[in-house]
């Protein structure tokens, strides 16, 4: 089972609870697995990142790189998938225009092709105004979880270690 990451995964982790300052075990584990290739995302997740222009910017451009692997063009089969299924929903014609202009629409088609496990903070939602990852992956049945739920699986520990 491998891991795809969505943006929030970082964004969240940097703004709370793993802050790169606060939590550098959870950045080390990240690439720890990534080496492994058990964990990665896409370029265009990196670009949505490094559009922030902060600290996360700077440590994907030092330390992460490697996480974020080019979107592959043999995956055509699976955006045509992705779109039909959109565009078949009772989804605002601004919502379907906007998902097919962000990395959800990639992480979702790159989900479906290596069927990796998609990794969000996204939660389902009824709106017709937003598509949400979650709804995509629960209409073409690929799996997703919540970071928190792969850290369990994968049995992640962060240890303090406190010096005396």
């Amino acid at each position: 089972m491998s891991y795809l990451l969505d943006a929030n995964v970082f964004i969240e982790a940097k703004n709370s609870y793993n802050g790169l300052g606060i939590c550098p075990g959870f950045w080390e584990w990240l690439l720890h697995m990534g080496n492994r290739d058990k964990l990665f995302s896409i370029d265009k997740v990196a670009y949505e990142i490094e559009a922030g222009q902060d600290e996360l910017t700077d440590w994907i451009r030092s330390q992460g790189k490697s996480l974020f692997r080019k979107t592959q063009s043999t995956i055509a089969t699976q955006f045509m998938a992705v779109s039909e299924w959109v565009t078949t929903q009772d989804y605002d014609a601004a919502a379907i225009n906007t998902f097919f202009q962000t990395a959800d629409y990639y992480l979702v088609a790159q989900a479906l092709a290596g069927e990796h496990v998609l990794v969000t903070r996204e939660v389902p939602s009824n709106s017709s105004r937003r598509i949400k990852i979650p709804n995509v992956c629960l209409g073409l049945e690929i799996e997703f979880m919540t970071p928190f739920q792969m850290l369990r699986i994968e049995g992640a520990r962060f240890i303090l270690e406190i010096e005396h």
